[in-house]
């Protein structure tokens, strides 16, 4: 059985109780970020040709699955003209009784994210956040900020903060009990 029937199923049949939080009960807020809204320059990345402050959201996130053993955090661009996309932040192992980050946890020298979570390397080439910067004249980009409630403690292949983004996602794809996004927009 697939591992989403599997959730299902057992979700259906009651085998984790009503406590059981299903994928629509994963909420995620943000004072800084709305739906839909755009992203104010102190989130905005400086360097590149934009002048922004580069402090990454606050961000809280609630009903996640009673098996969440963890969660990760990312932003990510798909109107990057990339042929990929871009990330723009990274955050995982993140312990599974914490259920925010603050203002300017992206900034991997002040160290507020918590203990044992890692920030890895984003498409600036980076450990941290790096905000939201596109292409002078580009139609505004959507920045998808995302938190996924995981499985394990830690991700099997994403040891440390070296870990690429599409390493990260591969570990997520195997083991994301539940995620809900944000999307924020920015053009220039």
């Amino acid at each position: 059985m697939a591992k989403s029937a599997f959730w299902v199923a057992a979700l259906g049949l009651g085998l984790f109780g009503a406590s059981a939080a299903l994928a629509d009960d994963l909420t995620l807020t943000s004072p800084d970020i709305k739906e839909g809204a755009t992203v104010a320059d102190e989130q905005v990345f400086k360097g590149f040709g934009c002048t922004g402050n580069n402090v990454s959201p606050a961000l809280s996130w609630s009903g996640a699955p009673a098996a969440t053993k963890s969660f990760a955090v990312s932003i990510y661009d798909p109107d990057a003209p990339t042929g990929s996309g871009f990330w723009h932040w990274v955050v995982f192992n993140i312990p599974s009784n914490v259920t925010s980050l603050p203002k300017g946890a992206g900034d991997a020298k002040k160290k507020l994210t918590p203990k044992g979570a890692i920030q890895s390397r984003t498409d600036f080439g980076a450990d941290g956040y790096g905000g939201p910067c596109p292409p002078k004249g580009d139609a505004p980009h959507h920045y998808q900020i995302t938190v996924f409630a995981v499985d394990v403690d830690k991700l099997p292949d994403a040891k440390d903060h070296n870990a690429s983004a599409a390493l990260v996602g591969f570990d997520l794809h195997f083991h994301t009990l539940a995620k809900t996004t944000l999307t924020g927009v920015y053009g220039r």
